[in-house]
């Protein structure tokens, strides 16, 4: 298994060698330039809206993600620096080079870590959008509906849409207008594919 390629990126010239020295020789890591790593640490005092501008305009790979080491303070929306790929967020306090390396590895293997501030302030924004957003519209964080959900499930199975319309109490013609606008509104190709997608996205 190949090491993870990790990149650092401070504006000020000695937090970045500081973490390149935290990194440097460690057998679990590779160096690597901004455009090539799968994982950057970047530095910053306070995470705020410019810090997200910053992650976007650093020349990383989309596919890369973000291990933030904050100094004093959080006042970033969590959803939208989740969006663009913190996947991990350290208070300098805390950031030794055990957890540095620890969180880059962590991340590289596809896990997150945030502290628990950070935590319950993404908590409280997927429970507003669930509440004042997706619920009043049928929907469920997904972009489907319980409704659909179920039918997905039960085809999955291998019910036949006429067995499902009876197991849900609805009409056969229901249960085929269902499915097909979910293959529709998600561009699925087919029964198959619809499935396929409900179970990789954890839906069933």
């Amino acid at each position: 298994m190949s090491k993870p390629r990790v990149a650092v990126h401070a504006a000020d010239p000695l937090t970045q060698l500081g973490l390149e020295s935290c990194l440097d020789r460690r057998p679990q890591l590779e160096p690597a330039a901004l455009e090539e790593a799968d994982v950057v640490l970047v530095a910053v005092e306070t995470a705020d809206a410019t810090t997200l501008d910053t992650l976007r305009d650093l020349p990383a790979p989309e596919r890369a993600r973000f291990v933030l080491v904050v100094g004093t303070g959080w006042s970033v929306d969590p959803s939208a620096a989740v969006e663009c790929g913190v996947r991990a967020v350290l208070w300098r306090a805390e950031a030794n080079p055990t957890a540095l390396v620890r969180t880059v590895v962590r991340v590289a293997a596809g896990q997150a870590w945030l502290p628990p501030t950070v935590q319950g302030r993404l908590l409280d924004q997927v429970a507003h959008v669930q509440r004042d957003v997706l619920r009043p519209r049928g929907l469920t964080s997904s972009g489907l509906s319980a409704r659909e959900i179920d039918v997905l499930r039960l085809v999955s199975e291998g019910f036949d849409l006429a067995e499902i319309a009876l197991k849900l109490s609805y009409s056969e013609r229901t249960i085929k207008k269902i499915v097909s606008s979910v293959m529709a509104r998600l561009g699925l190709r087919n029964r198959v594919h619809a499935v396929s997608y409900a179970i990789r996205a954890g839906l069933i």
